[in-house]
């Protein structure tokens, strides 16, 4: 799960923008017969119960612990080296979860040819920095600098220009995030005056841009998301009157290209409605050395909770729905990369598909520990703003079971995983969860391995969401959409 907020995109699609997985030429590729399995209507939702016959198709042999425990295995051993986006182990993630759809019988979406579906980002690091306000020459360890520019030269000259420079004071009782959010919405050029009284905020806002930023170079992106971009200077200082300054900053740019894997179970009478299963494959990848030195002990952030638990679930799900046979609707799957560094995935996906053509988005992250409601239990973020998990728990409530609301929003989880860039385009999108969240010791640390997880639980949270969603499936009810004008944006810089 990110700890950005991300995304940001207009519900206006052109036509021809609009790459949408063109259904016709995915059912003219393979017959629907080829993925029919006899005794559909046989499904038994028993969670445990002893089937009659040994053919009977259920959930108990289609979910199964020994498939999901091998699944999560792989993808958070330490072999993939934490899957890192800029690596050579999230390519060799992005191979096993496509070889894994083409297993359990999706088909690729017709713009992510073998599975695949490339797309480039801009990775921008700071390289130097110098500040002189009012003649006093600021020390690097007063400063920090978000931008998304590669170097900048501001001045008082400089003020006359069409770009000029907002010079903003925070004072000893302002809220910093506050008042820094405001900046990233605005975009443009920034430069922050800081109370000293700010300082531990202060280093961990310069820790945090000192790793760089992400940019998505996707052209409709940019263009339908009036992607401006911009630069905040933040620098610790007690001054409250700008008389002159000088402003230098550099930074280094390399371009790389990143995956996301996206599959389909072609829908039957209601194939150009869309049912989206997603979750991330990304995570943090290996403790950075300390002064040219490697980190002693357990280096690697395997992310077997965040988000491997996600991806076997999406991958497990496709096997039950390809073997039920009973998708009305047509079923995509999609394991997005780059959600850890700011969504960037799911950015580029919700390029090519219509949005208005999805249904509902399942967004699966952290299902690998019990809830706080219980061993197998799950919750939903953003319940309040679409009916679809009334309409979920209606399927389970024969089985007295339920999705519970998200027992932490103040954490702002709604906007903190892929389902955001969805919900911004009026989507019914949420993300379904089980992590203790204020009492995960292994969130984003590198504890968070196979070892830490419950996998029975796990296995009745990916059952539960198979019985609930089970009517998204077969087309028998829709949920209400979210308003995308209740929905914030993301901001423009960091």
């Amino acid at each position: 799960m990110s700890n950005t907020i991300i995304n940001k995109l207009t519900q206006t699609r052109s036509k021809k923008r609009l790459k949408n997985v063109t259904l016709a030429t995915s059912l003219a590729l393979i017959s629907i017969s080829t993925l029919s399995i006899s005794g559909c209507t046989n499904i038994d939702l028993g969670f445990g119960k002893n089937t009659q016959e040994s053919t009977k198709i259920s959930i108990d042999n289609t979910i199964t612990l020994e498939q999901i425990t091998k699944d999560v295995s792989y993808l958070a051993s330490d072999d993939l080296k934490g899957r890192n986006n800029f690596t050579l182990e999230i390519r060799q993630a992005a191979d096993f979860i496509g070889k894994r759809f083409s297993e359990v019988g999706l088909i690729p979406a017709q713009s992510a040819p073998n599975f695949e579906q490339q797309y480039s980002v801009q990775r921008i690091i700071p390289d130097t920095l110098s500040v002189e306000i009012n003649g006093q020459v600021f020390a690097s360890k007063s400063l920090a600098m978000a931008t998304t520019k590669n170097n900048f030269i501001w001045n008082n000259n400089t003020q006359e220009s069409d770009a000029s420079t907002n010079i903003v004071m925070i004072g000893e009782n302002d809220n910093l995030r506050k008042s820094l959010r405001e900046l990233n919405n605005q975009g443009g050029q920034h430069l922050v005056l800081l109370h000293p009284k700010h300082e531990q905020s202060f280093k961990r806002y310069q820790a945090y841009f000192s790793r760089g930023l992400t940019k998505l170079m996707d052209k409709e992106v940019s263009e339908k998301s009036n992607t401006t971009g911009g630069i905040i200077v933040i620098a610790l200082t007690d001054i409250n009157e700008v008389n002159d300054f000088n402003v230098q900053g550099k930074a280094k740019v390399s371009n790389t290209n990143l995956t996301n894997v996206v599959g389909i179970l072609p829908g039957k009478s209601k194939a150009s409605e869309i049912i989206l299963y997603s979750a991330h494959y990304d995570h943090l990848g290996v403790k950075p050395n300390t002064d040219g030195k490697p980190t002693p002990g357990n280096q690697i952030f395997n992310g077997a909770d965040d988000d491997a638990s996600g991806v076997t679930a999406i991958i497990n799900l496709a096997n039950h729905f390809a073997k039920m046979n009973n998708n009305e609707r047509t079923l995509m799957f999609a394991a997005f990369s780059a959600e850890e560094i700011g969504g960037f995935g799911s950015r580029h996906f919700s390029t090519h598909v219509a949005p208005q053509q999805i249904t509902a988005m399942i967004n699966i992250e952290m299902i690998g520990k019990p809830a706080v409601f219980g061993e197998g239990s799950v919750w939903m973020t953003g319940m309040d703003r679409s009916s679809l998990g009334e309409q979920l728990n209606m399927a389970l409530a024969p089985k007295n079971l339920t999705i519970y609301a998200d027992p932490y929003p103040k954490q702002n989880l709604f906007y903190r995983s892929d389902n955001a860039t969805l919900a911004r385009l009026g989507v019914p999108a949420h993300s379904f969860s089980s992590t203790q969240l204020d009492k995960d010791q292994h969130y984003h640390q590198v504890t968070d391995d196979i070892n830490s997880l419950n996998l029975p639980s796990m296995l009745q949270v990916i059952k539960m969401l198979a019985v609930a969603t089970t009517p998204l499936v077969d087309g028998s009810v829709t949920p209400s959409r979210i308003d995308p004008n209740k929905v914030k944006r993301n901001g423009l810089i960091y």
